[in-house]
């Protein structure tokens, strides 16, 4: 009872008007250590985003440099607004206590959108214009005081992630360990994987730019969940979005969407793109990602008690086969891992 009383008081100081009798109903919070809470009911209803007391800390996968002086969610909220990106409205942040209430999104994702199969092409056509528009504009628009141009994808951090697979879903899943001749293997391939990635041009990057973290809004696309923005290429968006682990699509619409990214992104920016090296590095950007969430579903899974998300890990996992089938020269960083996990088999 007292959280509500203070949920809606929260929702009461930003709409300058008491809601004593507004009802509340908590909502899926995903992976995200933040708790959500509706205050009312649609058409009058707003969230309240209740935090943890350390809500200014990095990004609890490895991100370099010093905690954030701001609340990320309202740093890159900022600049996407200035973007003219559609973000949540931000009605109050009350720092102290941990709370910020934000407009109410309703509960349809692009996710949901998608399910009743109608107009499957013309949302996923919206998402990419979205996306390479965003990411042109970024490019063009640096801007230092937003946290997403402080933070990186860089070697370290790719690595790191190809490690969090091989703890989580090579070495936790199977049960086993790798030998010392398959670990140094390991080790020399993922770092020189990490070093390809890495040396790609960087540039505003969402970082979870996928179904669940889109939502619809009287026709328009809301972007949500971008708190963890940093730079990175521009493909790593369109994995998230493309070879997303929760809406699996076949390779020849990805292709089809692709093309459709490099066309706006030339119509919006001037500048030509090469498709067939844009998808080469797409693939084995795919592979380094997928692999990285399927170890990634089964930490959560173990270290966060959340086994929601293992659902997820088969469909990551044949991304990653498919990335290794067009990209040959890693055959045999294919046979090594599918030592450990069969579903990798070629």
């Amino acid at each position: 009872m007292e959280l509500e009383a203070a949920l809606r008081d929260q929702v009461g100081q930003a709409m300058g008007r008491p809601v004593p009798n507004a009802p509340i109903t908590k909502l899926k919070g995903e992976a995200s250590s933040r708790s959500y809470y509706r205050v009312g009911a649609p058409p009058e209803s707003w969230v309240v985003m209740v935090m943890p007391p350390d809500s200014t800390k990095k990004s609890d996968e490895a991100t370099k440099g010093e905690p954030p002086k701001e609340l990320p969610f309202i740093n890159v909220h900022r600049y996407l607004e200035k973007l003219g990106v559609r973000v949540p409205r931000i009605h109050r942040y009350d720092e102290p206590a941990g709370m910020m209430v934000i407009e109410d999104l309703s509960d349809i994702t692009f996710e949901s959108a998608l399910e009743g199969g109608k107009h499957h092409e013309a949302l996923y056509t919206r998402a990419v214009d979205l996306l390479a528009r965003l990411r042109a504009a970024a490019e063009k628009a640096e801007d230092p005081d937003c946290l997403a141009f402080t933070r990186a994808f860089d070697e370290d951090l790719y690595d790191w992630e190809l490690h969090h697979f091989r703890e989580w879903g090579l070495e936790a899943w199977s049960g086993k360990k790798p030998t010392d001749a398959e670990r140094a293997e390991l080790d020399a391939t993922f770092r020189d994987i990490a070093r390809q990635l890495a040396a790609a041009p960087r540039g505003f990057t969402h970082r979870d730019y996928q179904s669940r973290n889109i939502m619809m809004k009287e026709g328009e696309l809301v972007v949500i969940d971008f708190q963890d923005a940093l730079q990175g290429p521009r493909q790593y968006d369109l994995v998230a979005l493309l070879r997303d682990s929760y809406v699996e699509l076949d390779r020849d619409f990805v292709d089809a969407m692709l093309d459709r990214y490099i066309a706006t992104f030339q119509e919006v920016s001037g500048e030509r793109i090469d498709a067939a090296s844009f998808k080469a590095f797409f693939d084995l950007l795919t592979i380094q990602r997928k692999l990285k969430d399927a170890g990634r579903f089964e930490f959560i899974n173990r270290v966060k008690g959340n086994p929601g998300f293992l659902v997820s890990i088969p469909a990551s996992l044949r991304y990653v086969r498919d990335g290794f089938a067009r990209r040959p020269e890693l055959r045999r960083l294919q046979d090594l891992v599918a030592k450990y996990v069969p579903e990798l088999a070629a």
